[in-house]
């Protein structure tokens, strides 16, 4: 169905090729999941076989792809829209209607298809990805999560043969993951759709793959094999497979149920350990945190995020790479942020029912549950975007939604889902220096923390010549350079490796040791477990759970990570615990 012969992809100013003599076959009818490290090639290999690359990248396409025989360099994206679906990772930048059911009619309308098919495939959708509720809703009006969702129906609607989706379950919060993938395994196994999904959560998906192609690193050759094979010699893997590893398990797990099976041995080598968790913070901090002034700037218009921070939003590096020769530190006696019967109403929607939560100097504290629970709305009060309808919020004392925001990015920052809100600049180096400005901090402040967050990147490339999870990595650097007492994070894993999530999580903790209150709102329960001193589960815009995170996650099936699932009832979270208790 899909065939790479010695394609290379090199793009105008890089001096390598993002994929270098690819061959590769995907047969018809198989769930096939795209593995690799951030930037080695994912998005590329999607691209050439949706025909994105190179008619509208640009670069240059050596070699040979075929789709059901197609050549996709002969074949612009509309000759093959009748075969190839394609849902990228920003779905919010594909949508060409207004509301939920016209989005999910267009390609439709577009392949002229009668309208009592379309009637019909229309409800067929809305049934199958939960979308129902949603059917007259503005697109803008919807979460994250529920975006992704409408993305991939308004490509299964016209029913392709090939469906190729980059990031799908990124912005999902676990259930909705679970009815994504369960909705391709059946066009998988049905209706012999042939499925190419690239992902870098491979807790999810892993289990549900027909096999993995993995790219090692850029211009790497890709190796094909079943799960097992690949996972034996990646250099990403998921928590079951670390685990397994460090067990010593052969073979290695792919699902939790295996590793509960073989889990009785490792449980009684941790007889009379117990895991050790984040240190929660003291109540008074014994030490102010220091922010600088900024300057503001605009964000771009047309965009549901654009907001007062990155007039720049408030941003900082670890100790490490500061000098404290700042001027004079702001102290913030109040909690960095406190909210009290919070309620909100956006679009006559019920946002926020009553949420109390205050987070202290030096807690980090993880908002999760559903789409739309209300975390990001959660976070959009924090920064004034969002005005309460009862109720008070504060970020350091003041009001958000009343205070100028060259004030506000003194007390809070903000790094939201799209990273395009706050990228600018025609290079790294351009956005690092403007930040840098912005912030009133030392020249080359956020440049040395580009490079620890993202090793390899260049002054010289341009910020929409990096993967989705690199241009997330560097909104985050341009943020902290300004080091706010409070940092809220919206999604922070979101096109991030194994690797680059191990070094934000770093990072953050290095922010927390400062005294530094930090906020995220994700879906990754991994995350969460390596972070969060608190969980604050969210649902309908209530709060339902709020307390340590193994006691919050532990006891949920759908937030629980997988360590936690394998060695239940014990509260382990991360192997990180567990090697460090066996060692």
């Amino acid at each position: 169905m899909i065939r790479f012969e010695q394609v290379s992809v090199t793009y105008d100013g890089l001096p390598h090729p993002s994929l270098r003599d690819v061959d590769l076959t995907i047969p018809e009818g198989e769930l096939v999941l795209l593995a690799g490290p951030s930037g080695a090639g994912k998005s590329t290999l999607l691209g050439a076989v949706s025909g994105l690359v190179p008619h509208f990248t640009g670069g240059t396409l050596r070699g040979r792809v075929t789709v059901d025989g197609r050549d996709t360099r002969t074949h612009k994206p509309r000759e093959l829209a009748d075969v190839v679906g394609t849902v990228g990772q920003d779905p919010l930048s594909h949508f060409v209607t207004d509301t939920v059911e016209d989005e999910l009619a267009y390609g439709m309308e577009s392949l002229g298809l009668p309208p009592a098919v379309m009637r019909r495939r229309v409800e067929e959708t809305l049934d199958l990805l939960g979308l129902a509720a949603l059917r007259d809703r503005p697109l803008t009006a919807l979460s994250g999560g529920q975006q992704q969702r409408v993305a991939i129906g308004s490509v299964l609607t016209p029913h392709p043969r090939v469906l190729v989706l980059d990031e799908p379950t990124s912005a999902l919060d676990p259930a909705a993951a679970e009815e994504v993938l369960a909705v391709l395994l059946r066009l998988v196994h049905d209706l012999g759709t042939t499925v190419l999904l690239a992902e870098h959560r491979l807790e999810r998906v892993l289990q549900y793959a027909d096999r993995v192609a993995l790219l090692p690193a850029p211009g790497a050759a890709p190796r094909l094999g079943t799960p097992a094979e690949v996972m034996a010699v990646s250099p990403v893997y998921p928590p079951v497979v670390d685990l397994g590893r460090l067990a010593g398990w052969s073979p290695l797990p792919l699902t939790v149920r295996d590793a509960r099976r073989r889990a009785a041995g490792l449980r009684a080598r941790l007889d009379g350990a117990e895991p050790r968790t984040p240190e929660a913070p003291h109540p008074v901090q014994a030490h102010p945190v220091q922010a600088h002034p900024v300057q503001a700037h605009p964000v771009q218009a047309h965009s549901p995020q654009a907001h007062s921070v990155r007039t720049p939003p408030a941003r900082l590096p670890t100790r490490r790479l500061f000098r404290r020769t700042a001027p004079a530190p702001v102290t913030t006696p109040a909690p960095p942020a406190e909210a009290r019967a919070l309620s909100v109403r956006r679009d006559r929607i019920q946002a926020l029912r009553r949420v109390d939560l205050t987070v202290a100097p030096g807690e980090t504290v993880a908002l999760m549950g559903r789409n739309g629970a209300g975390k990001s709305t959660l976070l959009s009060a924090f920064t004034g975007l969002v005005e309460p309808s009862a109720g008070t919020v504060r970020v350091g004392g003041a009001t958000p939604h009343r205070t100028p925001p060259r004030d506000l990015v003194r007390r809070v920052g903000l790094v939201p889902q799209e990273p395009r809100d706050l990228l600018y600049a025609d290079t790294v180096a351009d956005e690092c220096a403007a930040a840098d400005r912005d912030a009133g901090a030392a020249s080359g402040t956020c440049r040395d923390l580009v490079g620890e967050l993202l090793p390899g990147i260049t002054d010289g490339t341009h910020p929409r010549d990096l993967s989705e999870g690199q241009r997330l990595t560097l909104a985050l650097a341009v943020v902290l350079t300004a080091r706010p007492p409070l940092l809220l994070l919206d999604e922070p894993t979101r096109g991030l490796d194994y690797a680059a999530k191990a070094r934000l999580v770093g990072v953050v903790r290095g922010l927390a040791a400062d005294g530094h209150a930090i906020v995220l709102a994700t879906h990754d329960v991994e995350l969460a477990a390596e972070l969060a001193h608190r969980v604050v589960l969210l649902a309908e815009g209530e709060v339902i759970a709020d307390g340590p995170t193994a006691e919050v996650v532990v006891s949920s099936p759908s937030f629980a990570p997988q360590v936690s699932k394998i060695l239940a009832p014990r509260p382990w979270l991360t192997v990180a615990q567990v090697r460090e208790a066996l060692a």
